[in-house]
């Protein structure tokens, strides 16, 4: 069935997202975004590709950031993943925030081609 596969791909993606935000993996993220990507981020600003991937390879200011509440909504060739990040900031207290990304299959690929991120 395609749809079980695809969800298990994009449970896959999701898992590997998390991992390269809290490793600086922007390698990951070459691979994976697609080339129109953009980013709304926490402070309000709207970053593309190129300064999504700056970003993301300076080291993380936060600490065993990790992700809970996963839903992942399958549309056709589009899927919307909806998550809840915890992790802890620099002086150690546990906060959380959430994010929703957005993925599309192009050319039998899935890329991601918008996030929204927001932080407690």
């Amino acid at each position: 069935m395609a749809q079980a596969s695809d969800l298990a791909t994009l449970q896959e993606l999701n898992r590997g997202y998390i991992r390269a935000v809290a490793e600086s993996d922007a390698g990951w993220f070459d691979e994976h975004l697609a080339d129109d990507f953009l980013n709304s981020d926490p402070d309000g600003t709207l970053a593309d590709r190129a300064g999504f991937l700056a970003q993301v390879a300076r080291p993380l200011a936060v600490s065993a950031l990790g992700c809970e509440d996963v839903r992942i909504r399958l549309l056709g060739d589009i899927a919307i993943i909806h998550g809840r990040t915890v992790y802890r900031k620099p002086d150690g207290q546990a906060a959380a925030g959430r994010y929703t990304d957005v993925w599309a299959r192009r050319q039998g690929r899935w890329l991601c081609i918008a996030a929204h991120v927001t932080r407690g």
